[in-house]
């Protein structure tokens, strides 16, 4: 599937999808390109999507670099991802470190009267 994306002069933002042909013709009818075949897309200029920075991916690189061998308590969870420079507060985390127990990725045991989490 081919794709174009252009900018109008008014600054508006218009993405064309198609078929390689159908996206060829449409840029030619609006004058953005000579007749003519679309050229290949060079590896370079595919966008690879980008890794979102989202909480439970980020507490997934926790569990793959061994942070929790020891067992540690939710404050000890977005104190290390406080430090790598994403702060969420303990109601988002709470659900998504609960969420990982039920996948069985982490276990949650109790330590004086606090959950703590190990694992990975």
């Amino acid at each position: 599937m081919a794709r174009a994306v252009m900018t109008t002069p008014e600054g508006a933002t218009v993405t064309i999808e198609g078929q390689g042909d159908e996206v060829a013709a449409l840029l030619v009818r609006l004058g953005v390109r000579k007749s003519g075949p679309m050229p290949a897309s060079t590896p370079e200029q595919v966008r690879q999507p980008r890794r979102k920075s989202a909480p439970m991916n980020l507490i997934g690189e926790l569990i793959d670099e061994g942070f929790f061998r020891e067992p540690r308590e939710l404050s000890a969870v977005g104190l290390a991802l406080k430090e790598r420079g994403h702060i969420y507060p303990v109601t988002t985390l709470s659900p998504l470190m609960l969420r990982l127990v039920r996948r069985k990725e982490l276990r949650r045991v109790r330590q004086e009267k606090r959950w703590a989490y190990v694992g990975g």
